[in-house]
């Protein structure tokens, strides 16, 4: 995935109505009024969200007749699974640490030893 499709999900993401939306959709395809309804907004801001994320490649909105239903596409947000994957070793090793550092710390005090 390029840079700049990765930095445009990325930025879809951020927005939590974004996300809810997604959230949604994951359940099954949804129309603009639909995915509005839990929302204290107007359509056309809905539609903006929409947009956003069609962008980034995340919805996909078809055409039948007056319906336009809009569907999850996931794939970009393997894309961002596989990149945050590679830190996976990173984030495990600080974990570890952290937890060592609390099984001293409970050690400490059950010993009734000072913290260092």
């Amino acid at each position: 995935m390029s840079e700049d499709r990765l930095s445009e999900t990325f930025a879809a993401l951020a927005n939590p109505t974004r996300r809810a939306i997604l959230e949604r959709l994951a359940q099954g395809e949804a129309n603009v009024n639909e995915l509005a309804e839990p929302f204290d907004m107007t359509l056309p801001a809905v539609s903006r969200h929409i947009r956003v994320l069609e962008r980034a490649g995340l919805v996909t909105q078809g055409h039948r007749a007056q319906y336009r239903p809009c569907t999850l596409d996931a794939r970009p947000l393997k894309d961002v699974s596989q990149w945050a994957e590679q830190y996976r070793a990173v984030w495990e090793g600080r974990f570890d640490r952290m937890d060592d550092y609390l099984n001293q710390l409970q050690t400490n005090a059950k010993n009734g030893s000072p913290n260092d």
